[in-house]
C-alpha cells in the first residue's frame, strides 16, 4: 500500500517553518494551508518538547516514507492533522 492510499489520501509534499511554531505546507493535491503547531500539540513535552526551541523547530523536513513533517528526533505529525488543523481553510490548487 502507497502512503497516497492511507486515510486522508494526501501528503504534505512541502513545508516552510514560520515563527513563531508555524508551518507553511503543500500538500500533493496543490492545497496549501499554514498551520500554527500550538493548535495541535497541546502539551510541548516528550519528543514535543525540542519544538519549543526556535532553531529546532526550523529543522522541520518532509518524509516521503510517511507523508508528513518530521524532525530530527522523530517528532511526526499525521498529514490529516494537519489539514483539519489548517488555518484559514486549506487553500484549493490554482488553476
Amino acid at each position: 500500500m502507497s502512503r497516497m492510499d492511507g486515510f486522508c489520501g494526501v501528503d504534505v509534499v512541502s513545508v516552510e517553518p514560520l515563527e513563531p511554531r508555524l508551518l507553511r505546507l503543500v500538500f500533493s493535491d496543490g492545497c496549501r494551508a499554514t498551520v500554527d503547531l500550538d493548535g495541535i500539540v497541546v502539551d510541548y513535552c516528550g519528543v514535543f518538547a525540542p519544538l519549543l526551541d526556535p532553531s529546532f523547530f526550523r529543522r522541520v523536513d518532509v518524509s516521503r516514507d510517511l507523508g508528513t513533517v518530521v524532525w530530527p528526533n522523530g517528532a511526526d505529525i499525521a498529514p490529516e492533522t494537519l489539514r483539519a488543523a489548517a488555518a484559514p481553510p486549506a487553500l484549493p490548487p490554482s488553476k
